[in-house]
């Protein structure tokens, strides 16, 4: 079948190993084999795919190391290998140039995130939106043939009936990584999704995701991310999903923009933030939290221990000259009794309180 372009076997109940032998000079551009029980590794005679487009092979148990040869495929633009049993680091040469959409999730992937792997992305470094067109990755062009594609975004997992060149996605979640998110992710400006949630990943947000201009849905949950958030994240006009939760984040959530909108699932599991729309506040209006002490009060005209003890000591002379008055008033009036014993008593508990006051001071 050598004009064949589109081998779409997927959702059924295939198993066993993929013994297909992919010949030279195939015109294959989609090959779509998710959703089976199919073993082993992925077959190496794909790389005589060299007009590959699409390659799904999620959804199976398939049981191998990053078949980084894929990344020979000149213009390989969806790679799905989620939801297998996949394993160990991922090393990648100078490829995967023209690849948009990347799923890897649900497998058992460990080691750092490679740098290596996102500085090759780059298809992903140019923002298709600019261009104003509406472009389809592996358009074949058949009335009666869609070419579906799962994916999970803004924490909901979709299907889209076709994929648009400008729904650039990166699905590492649920895997083993480790290490620090790499900053050089900022540099992928055409991104609208990232999930790198339910890792092992630590260090800090990196501010240099505040280039992702048209990122939509950014996932980092489930992790052991520490620090502040970036300040630098409220330019993100078109974020809809943040899900920072159950990290090691501390400090004041940024104000402002998209980051006014988001709800408390967006950030519970971490113990040290604070501000909107948590319960503990930051205090002040600029979303940092306020100290005082003692001699900026003083330096402010606030109430220092010099002025409270003046105080004191011009409410102990009235009281004293207001109690007397009252007496000498009383004794010769011949006020009655009731009203003398409520002077003497309201004399009293003036003189205890300066008492005490000067203790103090």
């Amino acid at each position: 079948m050598s004009g064949l372009t589109v081998l779409d076997l997927s959702n059924n109940s295939l198993s066993g190993t993929i013994n297909t032998t992919f010949s030279i000079g195939n015109k294959l551009g989609v090959i779509k084999f998710d959703g089976n029980k199919l073993e082993e590794k992925v077959p190496q005679s794909l790389i005589n795919c060299t007009d590959l487009e699409v390659l799904d092979l999620g959804n199976n148990e398939l049981s191998d190391t990053f078949p980084k040869w894929l990344g020979a495929l000149s213009v390989l633009q969806i790679l799905n290998l989620r939801s297998n049993k996949f394993y160990g680091p991922i090393r990648t040469d100078n490829l995967f140039a023209r690849i948009l959409v990347i799923d890897l999730s649900s497998n058992g992937f460990s080691g750092d995130l490679p740098v290596s792997l996102f500085e090759n992305f780059e298809a992903m470094k140019i923002n298709g939106e600019k261009s104003g067109t509406r472009e389809y990755v592996a358009d074949v062009g058949y009335v009666d043939y869609s070419n579906s594609f799962i994916v999970t975004t803004k924490g909901l997992e979709l299907e889209l009936p076709q994929v648009l060149t400008t729904e650039i996605i990166i699905d590492l979640s649920r895997n083993r990584f480790e290490g620090n998110i790499p900053s050089i992710i900022g540099d992928l400006i055409g991104l609208r999704t990232l999930n790198l949630s339910h890792n092992r990943l630590e260090g800090h947000v990196p501010a240099s995701l505040q280039q992702l201009s048209v990122l939509e849905s950014l996932d980092l949950s489930y992790n052991k991310i520490s620090g502040e958030i970036p300040q630098q994240l409220v330019s993100l006009k078109s974020l809809e999903v943040l899900n920072l939760s159950h990290n090691h984040l501390v400090g004041c959530i940024p104000k402002g923009k998209q980051f006014d909108t988001f709800e408390n699932s967006s950030y519970q599991g971490n113990d040290g933030l604070r501000g909107f729309p948590l319960s503990k506040d930051c205090g002040g209006d600029d979303g940092v939290a306020q100290t005082t002490n003692p001699v900026e009060l003083d330096e402010e005209g606030g109430d220092s221990p010099m002025i409270s003890w003046q105080a004191v000591l011009m409410g102990y002379s009235c009281g004293l000259v207001i109690g007397l008055s009252i007496i000498y008033i009383m004794l010769s009036t011949q006020y009655p009794a009731w009203f003398s014993r409520m002077d003497v008593k309201l004399e009293h508990k003036i003189l205890t309180r300066m008492k005490k006051h000067t203790k103090k001071y």
